[in-house]
């Protein structure tokens, strides 16, 4: 029976690998295999109290209905009034649009800004849903690689020969504190931003999910930079800060004209954010910012806890990441010796190593070809958890018989 025909785009598109593998692991698990996963960016703590308690509360009283596609506008004016306080930028409701999460926000940024052709700077390795929104709009992608020895900031001189050397200029896509690297860009790297675009015809979407979880300094948005509000869309996420991640919440801060537009996409698309999901929010905002910080302590011991047992591990290079809940330790020594590929060695450490146990974490390429050789592992598992899996991987690393085994049976993981 003849069947419509998919387009090109989505016969060629890709996923974030982070849920495959979370699929592989729980899928072992329910066999009976005892899995460490470390693979996916989520939190292992619940949900601050007042969320939990309010997004009862609203099912209750009868939240449940259609509301503004841009958002409540409590909780737009809740928003607005704690990121002014927080971060020195003054904004109103009508800069803030609600959404679904942050993750939305990279298609609908794409739609108000890039038209086919249109060139747009990404910093690699890079959040893996990036490359897919822009290819749906038809964009060049043009690579900038961060570097370890860089502390993995931003390249401004990358930016700068973008703007100039590129006819098609048109966006720049930040992520900082970085996601999966952990680097985090200063605020003399949003200066020279700053100096570069203002001005010119460059939209920027400023990937902030980590915005709390800086180790070292503070947290730095371009928004912060006079002129800069015109240039950006500033996205960001209760995932993190407040272990809402099932609840599906973010917002954006952009200019009005902006703000009013991703409304638009907002309405022609999912109608609005569920209020009680908003309501929930609004509680974490307004009550539970000593919780928030309390938990975010927490996963900085666990980062450098993680960090000091890593290494131990003889061939693993890493140093401590300057913020976010990951750690991106460079194994290229152990993949060469093993003649396996980064994600090959993660997946090994899943499903050949031992037959009851296995590691769940991420092959650095499955952020880009910067990524190569670097496996990123969350802490979002019990402190002993941790440990254990990083004994498991330092043990697994010379089981030679079994990664050849597990290289003849997966030969798409061998290294060229």
């Amino acid at each position: 029976m003849q069947q419509p025909t998919l387009s090109q785009f989505a016969m060629g598109l890709t996923g974030e690998t982070a849920f495959d593998v979370l699929a592989i692991a729980k899928k072992l698990k329910a066999g009976g295999k005892d899995v460490i996963e470390l693979q996916i960016g989520d939190s292992p703590f619940n949900s601050t109290k007042s969320a939990l308690e309010k997004g009862v509360q609203a099912i209750h009283s009868g939240a449940t209905h259609y509301c503004p596609s841009p958002g409540l506008p409590s909780f737009r004016e809740t928003i607005a009034r704690n990121y002014t306080q927080e971060f020195g930028v003054p904004v109103g409701p009508e800069n803030v649009v609600v959404a679904p999460g942050a993750k939305v926000f990279e298609q609908f940024f794409c739609e108000a800004f890039l038209n086919p052709g249109d060139a747009c700077l990404v910093f690699s390795p890079q959040f893996p849903t990036y490359r897919p929104n822009l290819e749906r709009r038809g964009a060049k992608i043009v690579i900038s690689p961060l570097r370890q020895e860089n502390q993995f900031r931003p390249s401004l001189t990358d930016i700068e020969n973008f703007i100039r050397n590129e006819p098609r200029a048109k966006a720049i896509f930040l992520n900082s504190p970085h996601n999966p690297t952990g680097g985090v860009a200063t605020r003399e790297d949003m200066q020279g931003l700053a100096k570069l675009v203002l001005g010119k015809d460059i939209a920027i979407l400023s990937d902030e999910p980590y915005c709390h979880m800086v180790w070292k300094g503070k947290h730095e948005t371009p928004l912060s930079i006079p002129g800069m509000l015109a240039h950006t869309v500033a996205v960001y996420t209760f995932s993190k800060s407040y272990s809402m991640s099932g609840w599906r919440l973010g917002y954006s801060i952009s200019s009005p004209k902006v703000a009013e537009i991703m409304g638009k996409m907002i309405n022609t698309s999912l109608s609005c954010v569920p209020p009680i999901v908003q309501l929930a929010g609004q509680a974490a905002l307004e009550n539970d910012a000593a919780e928030r910080d309390e938990v975010m302590q927490r996963f900085h011991k666990k980062v450098e806890m993680l960090v000091e047992h890593l290494k131990k591990v003889a061939g693993v290079k890493v140093f401590k990441p300057a913020g976010t809940f990951y750690v991106f330790p460079d194994v290229s020594e152990i993949c060469a010796r093993l003649k396996i590929a980064s994600h090959g060695l993660a997946m090994y450490l899943l499903e050949g190593a031992d037959d009851k146990k296995g590691v769940a974490c991420l092959g650095g390429e499955c952020f880009g070809e910067a990524g190569k050789g670097f496996l990123r592992f969350s802490c979002a598992e019990p402190d002993e958890r941790l440990i254990e899996a990083v004994e498991f991987f330092a043990q697994a690393v010379h089981k030679t018989e079994r990664v050849e085994k597990f290289l003849q049976g997966n030969p798409k993981y061998r290294a060229s």
